[in-house]
């Protein structure tokens, strides 16, 4: 007889379970995961600076905006699939929930598949709005290129890590990434060095990893799902009309996500240009080591948002809204601390992480060195604003949480990047972000104290099973 597996395998026992046990055994495989993943980031720059050189580190920061783009079309679809598929589990509801997961992955998959063909047809248009020179337009267009056959699996990759923490499984989740990652920072050594590929074996190493990580996650849900599994959909014209509606409300509740990448990508595009007007190309080196380790920011705030998750949308579909505030209360602590250390961190070794991405002779170098405290300032604001920003999505809130990741994302940032330099010069280029990130923070938490818990009630189900 098949062996009964529920939702608390691994007991996970989002209803009665105690918080802070549940958030632990969830964030501590999906901090060990985003490790790798951040330690890749680095890496990947690291032998790229080293390897390439400057030029090298500006070509990949050019085409990276596009790459988090995809990142954030498959994060929309995970965040809005894994709240709702929550809610329906928490209603008893697991056929719902299946459905959801399965129309999640061929919306996911569909999404970027095209923006995928857009970025293979129009390869050079493409760098070239974004700032690429002649100087790296060669090796921007090479890294776009050689990144595509693995984005359309980077889709399914992260679709399938959000489900599978809610199936009762976050440390297979957190082995889909370490593998991955393992795996890219061997390939990326390979390629770059011994094969001497440059920039292109950078890609390659990328996109055959996002290659392995889709296969691991599909092969969870073919093979060893405890609770979620992929769902034979209708193809009636009615059932297609229902998809249609569900998948609508998913992106609607992950918007907030996709903007947040989206808002990264902004930040990239408008931090590379004014660093360029004002400093060159040294100016758009040093900034892309910034680019670098803002993934670390990113990666800490959205670990503790998406250990959460699970556990806020479950009881927010149970009603039990006195959980879903101890949950917020205790991602909000952890997300300040992580935030408070990688702040303190920048601040104090700017120097030495510097000099990981550019030798010491550059003029990148110092400009690197000189504004990367400014830079760090930003952490503990954004990993707050992140936690408050999924914990509005989590409880089907997403004017709210979109509103808030527009204001820091482009409504205040790019204005900073712009006026900044004319009041500090060039430390106010260094300065936009934090500020952006300052601003929102305070708007945030004076909203939540007068207006914050009367959200925490369930509305009427948006969308059903078709």
């Amino acid at each position: 007889m098949k062996k009964d597996r529920n939702l608390q395998r691994d007991s996970l026992d989002f209803r009665g379970g105690k918080i802070p046990a549940l958030f632990r055994a969830i964030l501590i495989p999906t901090l060990i995961a985003m490790f790798f993943n951040m330690a890749l980031t680095v890496i990947d720059g690291v032998f790229v600076g080293q390897g390439v050189g400057a030029a090298g580190i500006a070509a990949v920061n050019i085409v990276v905006p596009m790459y988090m783009i995809t990142t954030g079309i498959a994060m929309m679809f995970s965040v809005g699939a894994s709240v709702i598929a929550s809610i329906r589990l928490s209603e008893n509801n697991v056929k719902g929930a299946n459905i959801i997961m399965t129309q999640a992955f061929i919306a996911g998959t569909l999404c970027v598949g095209m923006l995928c063909l857009l970025m293979t047809l129009f390869t050079r248009p493409i760098v070239e709005a974004m700032g690429a020179t002649p100087h790296i337009i060669d090796d921007s267009m090479a890294y776009m290129l050689w990144m595509q056959p693995g984005i359309l699996l980077l889709g399914v990759q992260y679709v399938g890590m959000m489900l599978i923490r809610l199936d009762g499984s976050p440390r297979y989740a957190m082995w889909i990434q370490v593998v991955s990652a393992v795996l890219n920072i061997f390939l990326d050594w390979l390629l770059v060095f011994p094969f001497g590929m440059g920039v292109s074996g950078a890609a390659i190493a990328t996109s055959f990893s996002c290659v392995v990580g889709g296969c691991m996650a599909l092969l969870y849900f073919l093979k060893f799902s405890n609770t979620l599994h992929f769902y034979r959909l209708k193809t009636t014209l009615t059932s297609l009309l229902l998809s249609l509606r569900n998948t609508g409300y998913m992106a609607k509740i992950g918007f907030a996500t996709l903007l947040t990448e989206l808002a990264m990508s902004i930040m990239i595009l408008t931090g590379n240009l004014c660093f360029k007007k004002l400093l060159g190309d040294d100016g758009v080196a040093a900034f892309a080591i910034a680019c670098y380790l803002f993934p670390l920011v990113f990666s800490i705030g959205n670990a503790v948002a998406q250990s959460a998750q699970p556990i806020m949308s479950f009881n927010y579909g149970a009603h039990l809204a006195e959980r879903v505030r101890n949950t917020l209360r205790i991602a909000l602590v952890t997300a300040g601390l992580f935030g408070a250390a990688i702040t303190v961190a920048l601040a104090l070794f700017s120097g030495p992480v510097s000099a990981l991405f550019l030798s010491t002779d550059e003029p990148a170098y110092l400009l690197a060195k000189e504004g990367l405290p400014v830079f760090g300032i930003c952490a503990v604001f954004f990993s707050l604003n992140v936690t408050f920003i999924g914990y509005y999505q989590n409880i089907e809130r997403p004017g709210i949480s979109t509103l808030y990741t527009v204001l820091r994302g482009i409504v205040l940032l790019v204005p900073a990047f712009i006026l900044l330099p004319g009041f500090m010069g060039t430390h106010g280029l260094w300065f936009a972000i934090p500020l952006a990130e300052i601003i929102t923070c305070a708007i945030i938490i004076a909203h939540y104290k007068i207006a914050g818990n009367r959200f925490i009630t369930k509305q009427l189900p948006g969308n059903q099973e078709s």
